[in-house]
């Protein structure tokens, strides 16, 4: 799942203030988690410990209440609110990659990324994209190419993936929702040459750069099988001791 905090830390200077280069230096004195990296590493706490997903989310919250939450999502963990609020925007899909390195069978995955979605995510689009994301991720940790994880998309989730990154990047601006942001940040790992590639590609969409190279970052990873050494080690520096802990904790249970 570093691949995902990876992308998140990567992007997280380009949200609001958009590129479409990507000519960019990775990291800044402005790069920095955001609720991105806190909920995925959520996601992690509750398979290694076998905690309830919305609970732990409300916690996660009010352990880093800065880290830049949609306001929905901040209402829902602020207020203990219990219902989802049916919210088909990317939150759900940023979250879920330590799914899809978690369980050994698909639909487990797919079961597994339905129900860490569904807590707040409960659109069917929601719910979509997170499972379109964690099945990304589990099928390139098992090994598939890219046309097979690309076939197991398109097949069970409608998702079109065939459009060039030329194509979609001028014309692309911020996009929130599951169904306006998951597909493009495959295609950034689709049209990608190695993972820092897919994480380029993901930010210089223009769109909501932070959650895309998280997605495209978390599925390039279980591809490409790491994330390179001076990206890990920039990224683990910005990261503070709980979250690093339980990051290495789910790297070494997986492995």
């Amino acid at each position: 799942m570093l691949g995902a905090i990876a992308g998140d830390v990567i992007g997280s200077r380009f949200e609001g203030r958009p590129t479409k280069s990507k000519s960019f230096e990775l990291f800044s004195p402005e790069s920095t988690f955001t609720d991105d990296t806190v909920l995925t590493v959520a996601v992690a706490d509750c398979l290694l410990n076998g905690k309830p997903y919305g609970a732990t989310f409300r916690e996660y919250y009010h352990r880093y209440p800065f880290a830049g939450y949609g306001g929905r999502f901040q209402i829902w963990a602020a207020t203990n609110q219990e219902a989802p609020y049916y919210s088909f925007g990317n939150g759900s899909a940023m979250r879920v990659s330590p799914v899809g390195w978690f369980f050994p069978d698909l639909e487990t995955v797919l079961d597994q990324a339905e129900q860490s979605a569904a807590v707040t995510h409960n659109h069917p689009e929601g719910i979509k994209g997170a499972q379109a994301v964690a099945g990304a991720v589990h099928a390139a940790a098992q090994g598939k190419d890219k046309a097979a994880i690309k076939d197991l998309i398109r097949n069970r989730f409608g998702y079109d993936l065939d459009r060039s990154m030329e194509e979609i990047r001028p014309g692309y601006g911020f996009d929130v929702t599951c169904q306006g942001s998951v597909p493009e940040a495959l295609i950034a790992f689709f049209q990608s040459e190695d993972f820092e590639d897919a994480i380029r590609n993901a930010v210089s969409l223009g769109g909501d750069s932070d959650t895309q190279a998280c997605m495209a970052g978390a599925v390039a990873e279980a591809y490409y099988g790491h994330v390179p050494p001076d990206i890990r080690q920039a990224v683990l520096s910005r990261l503070d001791q709980e979250l690093r802990q339980t990051v290495l904790a789910f790297e070494q249970a997986r492995a």
